[in-house]
């Protein structure tokens, strides 16, 4: 791909998204939010929660771990 293609499928995108929050969450949750209420957040943070470093609550855990062992 070239350098011009590329920028050209960039401001595409960012002019028209196509990922999956604009092309399955959004619609799901607005069909919901209008069929029966509610609030489109709480729909949305369903159908596409929130990311959870998994790192950081490894390390976490292990910490604890390690803690309880030396007792």
């Amino acid at each position: 791909m070239t350098v011009e293609e590329f920028d050209a499928w960039a401001a595409f995108f960012r002019r028209w998204p196509f990922d999956d929050y604009h092309r399955y969450h959004r619609p799901a949750a607005l069909v919901s939010v209008s069929m029966g209420g509610g609030e489109i957040q709480d729909r949305l943070d369903f159908l596409e929660p929130p990311f959870v470093d998994k790192t950081g609550v490894d390390r976490q855990l292990a910490m604890i771990h390690r803690k309880r062992q030396r007792k």
